[in-house]
């Protein structure tokens, strides 16, 4: 869903008489990357009990409530999603010179000892998961943390790997990527 955190691109605003977004993945497109991501959480992590998914707000919540219906139809287990917010955790928001606004963070359990796998729609920098394991650790220390994501955009400026991969896009710098709402749990990938 197109969220108001900072924008999945690089900053700045689009050409006069630039082209209009296209669809890259469609609403059938995105169900099933999103139930691959499942299948390859459950493949990777055998015993559920130790697993927690962890949504990243804003982005990165519709993406994880799909993949937790994923894994409850796949295995017939409910893994409660949390949703954590890392909007003061980043590095280059204040340094853009904008005041950052906190979001909601639902911790539904505990992380400590946990496989966590973190969720957002689109990894581009790497920046908001080296912001969102910083927050993670302030509750508890995980015992390994995994990374999913709907879109991998690539252009990054950290050491980040992505586990769980619904679709590689490759993109400029300067394209705006926004997974779009367009039905109840229904999203569309548009890059433009």
């Amino acid at each position: 869903m197109t969220s108001p955190r900072a924008p999945q691109s690089a900053p700045g605003s689009k050409a006069p008489g630039a082209p209009a977004a296209r669809v890259v993945l469609d609403a059938d497109g995105v169900a099933r990357a999103t139930k691959r991501i499942a299948h390859e959480i459950l493949e990777r992590n055998r015993d559920l009990a130790e697993v927690a998914l962890v949504a990243i707000a804003a982005g990165g919540v519709p993406v994880g409530r799909l993949v937790a219906d994923g894994i409850r139809e796949i295995a017939g287990v409910e893994l409660p999603l949390g949703e954590l917010d890392v909007t003061l955790y980043r590095d280059d928001v204040i340094g853009r010179g904008k005041r950052p606004v906190p979001r909601r963070t639902a911790m539904p359990q505990s992380v400590a000892r946990k496989r966590v796998v973190l969720i957002d729609d689109v990894v581009f920098t790497g920046r908001t998961i080296r912001a969102a394991m910083d927050a993670l650790i302030d509750f508890g220390r995980p015992e390994a943390i995994q990374v999913a994501c709907l879109i991998d955009r690539g252009h990054r400026e950290l050491p980040i790997q992505v586990d769980f991969v619904g679709k590689n896009i490759p993109t400029h710098r300067s394209e705006h990527v926004a997974v779009v709402a367009c039905g109840e749990r229904s999203y569309e990938v548009r890059v433009g």
